[in-house]
Order: C-alpha cells, then sequence, then structure tokens
C-alpha cells in the first residue's frame, strides 16, 4: 500500500533552537492526492545507513491556508528529527506518504461553539492546524488553548500564538505553562489537575466546551481525561493523539509457540504466509514482503489499523481504538499476537 511520493522541500523555518518547520512543495498533479483535514499527519519514508525508518508528523498548517507545513522536532537519538535539524536543506526532496490520521476537525461555517485543547511539546502543531481552523471557517466559534513547555524559548510558534490572540482578541485565548521558568500571565509547573480545573473552571467557567482536543504525552493526556472526565464530559468529546507512549503502557500478553498461517489483503490483493505467534502481526506481515502501511510501530498512530475477518488476536497496547471498534475487528497490526492457528486480516477494510 505504497503511497509515497517524492516532494521537495520550499521552505525550512526554525521555530525553536531545537525544531523547524518545513514546508512540502505538492506538484499540481498530487494535490488532490495531498489535500488534508485540519489535524491530520503525514508519514515519511527516510533512508539511514541503508536501512528504512518511517516517521509521522503533523500537518500544523490549515486546509484552506495553500501550504502543507509541518514540525520536526529534534529528539535525542532521533535518527531522521536530527537530520531535518541539522542536514536537511531546501530542495532537498522528502519521500512522504498520503495525509491520514483520525485527530481531526471539520469546520461548520454556521456553528457557535466554544472549543478547548491542551498541549504539550511538539503536540501542539495538529492543534496548530486545528484552532486556526476554527478562527478562520467558524467566525462565531471560541477557542481556549493550554499549551506546556520547558521555557517560552523551547515554545513552538511561541510568537504565532501571540499574534492570533492580537488578531481574535474575543476568541482565542491561549494559557501557557512553563515548567522550568516563570513568566507572567503565565502558568508555573506542569498540566495538572489544578491548572486544568484553574482554565476550565474558574477563568472560562461561563463556557461549556463542545470538544476537547489533547495532543502531547500519554501522561498528560490522561490526567486531563481523568480531570475533565470527572467533571462530567462525555467520552466522545474528548479527542486525543498521543506522541509520547508511556513507558509502561503495554498490556501483558500471553504467547503461545508455534506458528500461525497468515492471509493477508492489501490494496485488494491476497497473499499467504506462516509466521511464529510470539511476533507482531505487522512485523511478519513486512518480512513477508507485503506492502502493509506502518508509521510509528509503537501503537500511537492508526497507519497499521486492519480489520480481522477469521481468527483471532490481541494488542499489546492499544491507545487508539474505541471499545466498539475493538469488538468490530479492527486491531492495530504493530501491537497484534495472534492467538489462532490461522487469522485473515484486511488493509482495506477500514
Amino acid at each position: 500500500m505504497s503511497r509515497f511520493n517524492k516532494l521537495t522541500v520550499q521552505e525550512i523555518r526554525r521555530e525553536t533552537p531545537n525544531a523547524v518547520s518545513i514546508v512540502l512543495d505538492v506538484p499540481a498533479a498530487l494535490q488532490q492526492e495531498y489535500r488534508f483535514v485540519a489535524g491530520q499527519y503525514l508519514t515519511i519514508s527516510h533512508e539511514h545507513n541503508g536501512k528504512e525508518i518511517r516517521r509521522a508528523y503533523s500537518i500544523c498548517s490549515t486546509p484552506e491556508s495553500g501550504e502543507v507545513r509541518i514540525v520536526v522536532k529534534k529528539v535525542e537519538q532521533g535518527l531522521f528529527s536530527k537530520y531535518a535539524n541539522e542536514t536537511l536543506k531546501v530542495g532537498d526532496q522528502l519521500a512522504v506518504d498520503v495525509p491520514e490520521g483520525r485527530f481531526t476537525f471539520t469546520p461548520n461555517v454556521e456553528a457557535s461553539n466554544n472549543y478547548a485543547a491542551f498541549a504539550a511539546g511538539s503536540g501542539i502543531t495538529p492543534v496548530m492546524s486545528i484552532l486556526q481552523t476554527v478562527l478562520t471557517e467558524e467566525p462565531n466559534s471560541t477557542f481556549v488553548l493550554v499549551y506546556g513547555n520547558k521555557t517560552a524559548e523551547e515554545t513552538i510558534f511561541h510568537t504565532q500564538l501571540h499574534l492570533l490572540q492580537e488578531q481574535y482578541p474575543e476568541r482565542f485565548y491561549v494559557h501557557f505553562v512553563y515548567s522550568r521558568m516563570k513568566e507572567n500571565d503565565a502558568l508555573f509547573g506542569r498540566i495538572d489537575k489544578a491548572a486544568i480545573n484553574f482554565v476550565v473552571n474558574n477563568t472560562h467557567q461561563d463556557k461549556h466546551f463542545a470538544t476537547y482536543f489533547l495532543c502531547g504525552p500519554e501522561a498528560m493526556i490522561d490526567v486531563v481525561r481523568e480531570t475533565i472526565q470527572a467533571e462530567g464530559i462525555a467520552q466522545e468529546n474528548i479527542l486525543f493523539e498521543i506522541f509520547t507512549p508511556n513507558t509502561d503502557a503495554n498490556d501483558p500478553v500471553e504467547t503461545q509457540g508455534g506458528t500461525t498461517k497468515v492471509t493477508v489483503i492489501v490494496d485488494d490483493e491476497e497473499s499467504s504466509f506462516e509466521m511464529p505467534k510470539n511476533q507482531a502481526l505487522l512485523h511478519g506481515v513486512l518480512e513477508a514482503g507485503i506492502d502493509a502501511p506502518y508509521s510509528c510501530q509503537g501503537g500511537i498512530c492508526s497507519s497499521c489499523m486492519c480489520r480481522v475477518t477469521k481468527g483471532s488476536a490481541t494488542m499489546k497496547r492499544n491507545s487508539i481504538l474505541t471499545e466498539d471498534e475493538v469488538e468490530e475487528g479492527l486491531i492495530l497490526s504493530c501491537q497484534a499476537i495472534v492467538t489462532s492457528d490461522e487469522i485473515h486480516i484486511n488493509y482495506d477494510d477500514i
């Protein structure tokens, strides 16, 4: 299911000492394929020392802006992130998959809603696309952002967010939270229960929020979800995307010995092979030479999602799929361990 195309780097802008935003030039012939919805991400395929690596990066521009911009934050031991921040230059080409993702927002020009978002670090990137879409495409709606970082210097889009405050003083409210510096008009510490309640139940107690958007480390998302759900907010009104998973989040999975026969449908083509039962399903699919979709391989994106039509599997971790979706047979193949002697999966039927 390879949908990667070579896109030329049109612009690189230094956002913080450790993060750059990259504009990708999409040629006219590919414009339709790279149309996106606010909140979606792109997967980039990069060769490092002769081995392919894939990384997912959220689009931070809006669908109506005319540009496709992503942000890459340099992380320790990050193979592509170091390359993007230190070596990549305008005119280079990157292999880029088409937009995907479930953490999305579609505007309604007639809507009159209040929205809230909690983001930390590079979790601002999809939220930036969503909040700007609200401000430009839903003129009667408001947006409250709570954004956590270590310092102002390390805050991606710090200047742009201040400018948006000035441009939409009655509709956009941002509350910066810094864990390593104190600043006037900013909260000190982390996005914890106290900070959440201060913003939601104190500063903006007059607003009923139609949707909450949460993006960043899983630990932060868990705290925000638990806090607002305790206030009666329904799960269906909370959208989230995990950027950094909890290190202890894997569920214990009892593996079995022996092999299983796997039948896979990708792009209407059916293939079969055998693999060990104690191996992650996606790993076996890729080893068999099947071009299945994937990105993070950590269970925090939805790229490798497929449907089980025969047999059974259990997931080591699942922070994405709902109980109903799991009941319908959907799994994240990078987290799936097969528990039957035969399994049929379909990457097309999702």
